[in-house]
């Protein structure tokens, strides 16, 4: 009879959620620590995100509240050129700058693993790029860039080959932009790789040296397949950095470029926000934005969900 009270009595101290049974004061502690925190989600992402959603479905402006009009905005942005073109823009951008991103930082981390003369001093001045706050950066590569005193094409004339137009010529602007952003973001990646490279047990790389493995079979065979967890993280996080850059673009190329040639789907965006007043059209864009990132990140995780390696 006793176990029995004294079993009612605990019964009533605790509390079941979601199949598991948990003590009062540890729920009412977990309420109280984490109402802060839910609240500060609630209003900085989860309240904001419902508010575009809503206001995509309204012909909202900077000067009005505007009304509901359905998937008209939606229409507008899938017939619009220039829509399309940001996104060829982006396309483009996303799929060179993770090449050069993902190939030079991996050849920059193996020669910084090796043991070579200023290494140290070398590892810092790759990474000092990423520290750089990105508008001065862009205003320094602005100068670099420039077709009449511009040192690029000091350089070009040095070797004796033609001058090119960098940021102001449409075939070469939007490879400018590239350039610096390779330049601006390579060192991060090179960190990254670097640290999955000193991870590597070092009786690995000595089994296959005794089998008679060459750098390049070690490097195909033990170190790219256990580098593949990092190099999946730099592809994914490369995919959302890359399709929303703006900084760059707005700063070296404000009007999109010559040709609208640089304009991203960021730029589409912001030019349809503030450029003509637009916010329910700058709204649907970024819905369509948040789709694009979605669904590629979803694809690039499925496709390696099943190829992670562990390092034991």
């Amino acid at each position: 009879m006793k176990s029995q009270t004294k079993e009612i009595r605990a019964s009533i101290h605790r509390v079941r959620i979601f199949g598991r049974v948990y003590e009062r004061e540890q729920v009412t502690a977990a309420v109280v620590l984490m109402a802060p925190v839910l609240f500060a989600v609630f209003m900085l992402f989860i309240l904001p995100v419902v508010q575009v959603v809503v206001y995509s479905f309204t012909n909202m402006t900077t000067s009005q509240r505007g009304t509901f009009v359905g998937i008209e905005n939606y229409k507008y942005i899938l017939s619009d050129s220039k829509f399309f073109q940001s996104i060829r823009n982006t396309v483009l951008f996303a799929v060179l700058k993770l090449v050069f991103d993902t190939g030079l930082a991996l050849a920059i981390a193996l020669m910084l693993d090796s043991n070579i003369p200023l290494r140290k001093f070398l590892r810092s001045t790759y990474f000092a790029p990423v520290v750089v706050p990105v508008v001065a950066s862009s205003l320094i590569w602005i100068w670099f860039f420039d077709p009449d005193v511009g040192p690029l094409n000091m350089i070009l004339e040095a070797l004796g080959l033609q001058p090119l137009l960098w940021l102001n010529g449409k075939g070469t602007a939007l490879i400018s932009i590239l350039i610096f952003s390779v330049w601006k973001g390579i060192g991060y990646n090179v960190m990254l790789f670097l640290t999955g490279l000193q991870n590597i047990p070092d009786s690995y790389i000595e089994a296959s040296k005794v089998d008679g493995a060459s750098w390049w079979q070690s490097l195909v065979k033990i170190k790219l397949p256990l580098l593949r967890p990092i190099t999946n993280f730099i592809v994914m996080i490369g995919i959302i950095n890359t399709f929303k850059v703006f900084a760059e673009i707005d700063v070296m190329t404000p009007t999109g470029g010559p040709g609208y040639s640089t304009a991203m789907i960021v730029t589409y965006i912001y030019n349809q926000a503030f450029g003509r007043g637009k916010m329910g059209r700058a709204c649907a864009s970024s819905i369509i934005l948040f789709l694009i990132i979605f669904v590629l990140t979803q694809i690039q995780s499925r496709m390696n969900a099943s190829k992670t390696v562990d390092y034991e």
